[in-house]
């Protein structure tokens, strides 16, 4: 049976839980067993999660919802073949929640659905080095800037499982994975990208990858679930390792760039900088702001004076230079409804301890609180 926690209130009633905390869902056991906990523990905001995206792929995409669950079939087969435990899980949810396969395939390939879109989320990551950090510990963490109507969708995901690491996962219900750290000292932030490579063809959807990452032993595992397969779109994986070290992977579908953290230190938002040849960059036509954001992470870090704590990296994610459209995003208001975006959570992690500190909406009016992946009630 799943626990959930979700700080004074009641998730499986469905009552709002923006006030007072996203829910945390604790799972365990076999991919499918874990699976059927989530979505029954996870019912009413799965629900919050389809009815949001419905709205989405209809405003972004032209697609109505039995369209887009018919898009989302064509990557079973890259799925299962890349992780079988994945597609096991995906049933579990759809089962738990009394919903239909397609309709959580749907959720899990939401970034490939809407590609002709050309929208992406809108995200600020980081990874800061022991020799930058007061404590000597590693941290990465992120802003994550996505459609306001996601927020009272979202949920802390705890999950044990029998032969790999154990992780947490910040992400919208019904969805396997994105931001989280495991058991063996990985860490894993994300960034939309946009690439004229983006055609919708065949391969691993964008969320499949980020969960088969969070199942590595070692920072070489986590590299290897994106350079190996098929891709079916852009994304940058913000990698770190609780033995110090990090990495960036600009990935599209045809190649893979990347960055070594130099300075001590990695930032990165929603455009390509590691010079992939042939690829063109689309997605600063989406978000111009993401030069600006980037920018002003980078600069913030190379300049702090002294070495860098946890509180230092809340004070960078909080940043309102270009407000609205700054690191700590909010909605604009020329913007209709349906593409208002803002800083739906923020989190950053220290690898070290294993634990996870998350703001229930933007960092810059919520404050952070404390998960430990050794945490059990």
């Amino acid at each position: 049976m799943a626990a959930i926690r979700s700080w004074g209130i009641n998730a499986r009633r469905g009552e709002s839980a923006m006030e007072q905390g996203f829910p945390i869902i604790r799972v365990e056991g076999e991919p499918y067993d874990r699976g059927h906990q989530y979505g029954n523990a996870a019912q009413d905001r799965i629900t919050v999660t389809i009815e949001a995206y419905k709205m989405a792929f209809a405003h972004f995409a032209h697609l109505d919802w039995p369209d887009a669950c018919a898009r989302a079939q064509a990557y079973m087969e890259e799925i299962e073949a890349y992780a079988p435990e994945a597609l096991a899980e995906m049933r579990g949810i759809a089962d738990g929640a009394g919903r239909r396969l397609e309709e959580i395939l749907a959720l899990n390939a939401r970034t490939e659905i809407m590609l002709t879109a050309n929208i992406c989320c809108g995200c600020t990551a980081v990874a800061v080095l022991p020799e930058l950090t007061v404590s000597g510990h590693t941290f990465i963490g992120q802003n994550w800037d996505w459609i306001s109507a996601v927020k009272s969708s979202c949920v802390l995901l705890q999950v044990k499982q029998p032969d790999k690491p154990d992780f947490l996962t910040f992400v919208e219900a019904g969805l396997l994975a994105k931001t989280g750290l495991n058991s063996a000292g990985i860490g894993l932030c994300a960034n939309a990208l946009i690439s004229d490579q983006d055609r919708g063809e065949k391969g691993v959807p964008f969320h499949v990858i980020l969960r088969k990452i969070l199942d590595a032993s070692r920072l070489d595992e986590a590299i290897a679930a994106v350079i190996l397969p098929s891709r079916a779109s852009s994304a940058n994986y913000l990698l770190a390792s609780v033995e110090g070290e990090a990495i960036d992977l600009e990935a599209a579908p045809p190649a893979v760039g990347y960055h070594y953290p130099l300075d001590g230190f990695l930032t990165h938002t929603n455009h390509f900088t590691s010079g992939l040849s042939g690829i063109r960059d689309v997605g600063l036509t989406v978000f111009p702001d993401s030069l600006i954001r980037d920018s002003r992470a980078y600069r913030r870090l190379k300049r702090w004076p002294g070495k860098i704590d946890r509180k230092n990296l809340e004070e960078l994610f909080r940043d309102h230079v270009n407000f609205p459209h700054s690191i700590c995003r909010h909605p604009d208001p020329q913007k209709p409804p349906a593409e208002q975006i803002e800083s739906v959570g923020s989190v950053i992690m220290d690898l070290d301890r294993g634990e996870l500190f998350l703001s229930d909406g933007p960092p810059c009016t919520h404050a952070y609180r404390r998960v430990s992946l050794r945490d059990e009630t």
